[in-house]
């Protein structure tokens, strides 16, 4: 690593996107991803793992005081 760098051509905010949404990537374990490919049967993993997160929020939304 250099002692220092040269940012004075640089520019500022050259790469933001006003408005872009930042897509998170979720690693899930082997074990549940051959679970849930076992029972899919070819269906779009993402889409059924989606429908059980919203199943699991209802679940915490009812517990909430």
């Amino acid at each position: 690593m250099k002692d220092e760098y040269d940012f004075s051509k640089a520019e500022q905010g050259k790469f933001y996107r006003p408005g872009e949404e930042l897509k998170i990537p979720v690693y899930l374990d082997e074990d549940v991803i051959s679970y849930l490919r076992a029972r899919t049967g070819g269906a779009d993993l993402s889409a059924l793992i989606n429908q059980i997160l919203r199943k699991e929020i209802e679940l915490l939304k009812v517990l909430e005081p």
